[in-house]
């Protein structure tokens, strides 16, 4: 199993209807973006500070910020095309 395909298996574990934490099943694209935009200046903060250590954790809290949105895509489908993810990996 790949390392992202064990991060998708901790958000299904997190969002699991049933079992899942009550905040990681409430939150949505919305709720969540405050959360992202919050990692995202962590790792701006990081590489401003030159602290390797905290970007190291920094990037990888913002990973997960990622990997959650990805992971709702299935329930939303479209979210990001095939086209766009072409178009992302030219770049």
């Amino acid at each position: 199993m790949t390392s992202i395909s064990r991060l998708l298996e901790i958000m299904r574990r997190l969002r699991d209807p049933k079992r899942g934490c009550p905040w990681d099943r409430a939150q949505d694209f919305r709720s969540i973006a405050p959360y992202t935009i919050e990692e995202a200046y962590e790792v701006a903060d990081a590489i401003e500070n030159n602290d390797r250590e905290e970007l190291r954790e920094e990037l990888g809290d913002l990973l997960f910020q990622v990997v959650s949105i990805r992971s709702w895509r299935k329930k939303k489908a479209g979210l990001i095309s095939r086209p766009s993810r072409r178009e992302l990996a030219t770049r």
